[in-house]
């Protein structure tokens, strides 16, 4: 992965930028030693790696303006970071930049359960903040499998979704109002405790621009009255592309699940190695959760039973109780660490329409066989957002380079059949020479142009996003 290079004036005036750096945060806030820096040299796409130049840890929105008025200043690239857990290189640094951690920004400011929102500091976990009002009845909806660890600041970065986001919606769903340091220090308020807001949506531009506008302090998020009762039913199958129809006719019907999470037949015996939770031997399953009264929640059921039955299911497994139901979930939420057991993974993140599943199953199988290089399939099957994991020896010449050659090929499939490049990952290095695939020069001028009205020198978040080409050339005008 190509990454420009470091600029040589700053590199020589690195004593002098922390030593301004150390002037307007606490003691220890200023991470600068070779080795300490190392801890910021990527993210959980760890394929890729590069120490920063330093790494700062502020714990309020005046010590990150106050940040981002000297990085401005001294015209110092800054990546903004949250829990590091991106799957996309979001957070990878440049040897010329300054990391700005916003771990130490993790308080609750605010609840409402009237109008029912909180207000929390950006580094504050996914779970964490329903942790905070679960008690009370309440809960936060998007849940990426990440939630245990990952901070909101980068699911609003990345737009982040999870295995609710069928019924509930991803962060942009759930995001009511930000505050947000500018590129040049200046703190602005967008959206807040209301519903909507008038005029342009900037709250939608925030959303998802993977740190490209601005660093997000604080953040206003939606939450929910817990439901009534919740249960899933795990059906299995012979074939991924049955369980694929499986999926769409389940949609067609007018069923709103809460969840319809799918698991191929690596992912089952990775997981069932792993975490035991007694899944069928098949090739594929569907974990399909609905929510309400016990009425609403047997009648939901009944009906999903009687479509997945019309497709001659090997099993079907309806939960009775609460360990059950956890039992169910225990592979599912395991996957991903079960997975990277067995060997090296990059885990893809292309969106397609429902209808579209057999098909793009069916030519992952294929693709897998043509590169050699096997694949589990995990993913919110529900709205279609895929996470191929494409297994791979890192330590083997030319194996990363040809996952790579795989995963571009996966990508470009789900922009074919009416997709994305990502529903919830982000572009950030991995993707951001396939948005050419997605986007005409057209497209990709207006997203340039936004970029230029918030951050004119480019410094923000560097060689992300955008193909690389178009950003050096932004750079250097």
């Amino acid at each position: 992965m190509q990454m420009p290079e470091p600029n040589a004036s700053i590199l020589s005036r690195k004593d002098h930028i922390v030593a301004r750096l150390q002037s307007v945060l606490p003691q220890g806030a200023v991470v600068h030693d070779p080795i300490q820096t190392r801890a910021y040299e990527c993210d959980a796409l760890t394929a890729y790696k590069c120490p920063p130049l330093c790494a700062v840890l502020p714990a309020s929105t005046d010590e990150v303006s106050a940040v981002m008025r000297i990085c401005h200043e001294e015209g110092v690239p800054v990546v903004p970071r949250g829990a590091g857990t991106s799957l996309a290189g979001g957070a990878l640094p440049t040897a010329d930049s300054v990391i700005l951690g916003v771990a130490r920004l993790n308080d609750v400011l605010e609840t409402d359960y009237d109008n029912r929102f909180i207000r929390v500091q950006s580094g504050r976990t996914n779970l964490s903040v329903t942790g905070a009002v679960e008690e009370d009845g309440f809960f936060y909806a998007p849940d990426p499998s990440s939630q245990l660890a990952c901070a909101i600041a980068g699911n609003i970065a990345m737009n982040s979704g999870g295995a609710h986001c069928l019924k509930y919606g991803v962060t942009t769903n759930n995001l009511m109002g930000v505050t947000m340091v500018m590129a040049d220090g200046e703190v602005v308020e967008i959206g807040g405790a209301h519903l909507d807001s008038g005029g342009l949506d900037l709250l939608g531009l925030i959303c998802g621009s993977e740190g490209q506008l601005g660093i997000v302090t604080e953040a206003t998020l939606r939450i929910l009255a817990k439901p009534e009762g919740a249960r899933p039913v795990l059906v299995g199958f012979d074939s991924n592309e049955v369980a694929g129809h499986c999926v769409s006719d389940i949609i067609k019907s007018g069923i709103l699940p809460v969840a319809i999470e799918f698991m191929d037949r690596p992912c089952i015996r990775a997981t069932e190695a792993f975490a035991g939770a007694g899944y069928p031997d098949c090739e594929a399953l569907l974990i399909i959760e609905v929510e309400g009264s016990d009425t609403e929640i047997d009648d939901q059921l009944s009906r999903i039973v009687e479509i997945a039955k019309r497709h001659n299911p090997v099993e079907v497994r309806e939960s009775n109780s609460a360990e059950e139901s956890a039992k169910i979930w225990l592979g599912r939420k395991s996957a991903f660490g079960a997975m990277g057991q067995i060997n090296d993974y990059m885990c893809l993140d292309g969106t397609i329409p429902v209808s579209e599943l057999p098909l793009v199953l069916r030519r992952i199988g294929e693709m897998s066989a043509d590169y050699g290089l096997d694949v589990g399939n995990v993913f919110h099957a529900g709205d279609g957002n895929m996470h191929p994991l494409i297994l791979f020896d890192a330590n083997k010449p030319g194996d990363l380079e040809k996952c790579e050659a795989f995963g571009a090929d996966i990508l470009r499939l789900c922009v074919e059949v009416g997709g994305c490049l990502t529903g919830e990952h982000g572009v950030g290095v991995e993707k951001r020479d396939l948005m050419v695939s997605q986007y005409d020069d057209a497209d990709l001028e207006i997203q340039l142009q936004v970029k230029d009205v918030f951050d004119p020198n480019w410094l923000l978040n560097p060689a992300k996003v955008f193909p690389l080409d178009a950003t050096e050339t932004r750079r250097a005008g």
